[in-house]
């Protein structure tokens, strides 16, 4: 189960940190991601972070956001800065299992998602 906090409406130039708390993993290797989406569009993803340790950026975000996960609160994190009103989306968190370094596609688990709105 996951359960996605921290959206809300922002001005821009802004910060916000997102937070998932991730219960009932089992995978043993994994991949942990933020993804995005905004109505008629596909999700995008956002940020993604492995249990190896790897962290990857996608084109929405990068230079401008930071992502982690703490272990011993299984909760993984977006913090998001310098926002602007393009980044108004809801943000979702996704956990697949990690297969020879790659994360397997679709993702298996899917929070609600959170509300992020930048004005």
């Amino acid at each position: 189960q996951l359960v996605e906090s921290g959206g809300g409406s922002v001005q821009a130039g802004g910060s916000l940190r997102l937070s998932c708390v991730v219960s009932g993993n089992t995978y043993v290797t994994y991949c942990m991601g933020w993804f995005r989406q905004t109505p008629g569009r596909e999700r995008e993803g956002v940020a993604t972070i492995n249990s190896a340790g790897g962290s990857t950026y996608h084109a929405p975000l990068v230079g401008r956001g930071n992502v982690s996960y703490d272990n011993a609160k299984n909760t993984l994190y977006l913090h998001m800065s310098s926002l602007k009103p393009e980044d108004t989306a809801m943000y979702y968190c996704g956990v697949t299992p990690m297969e020879e370094t790659k994360c397997t596609r679709p993702y298996k688990f899917w929070g609600q998602g959170t509300q992020v709105t930048v004005s």
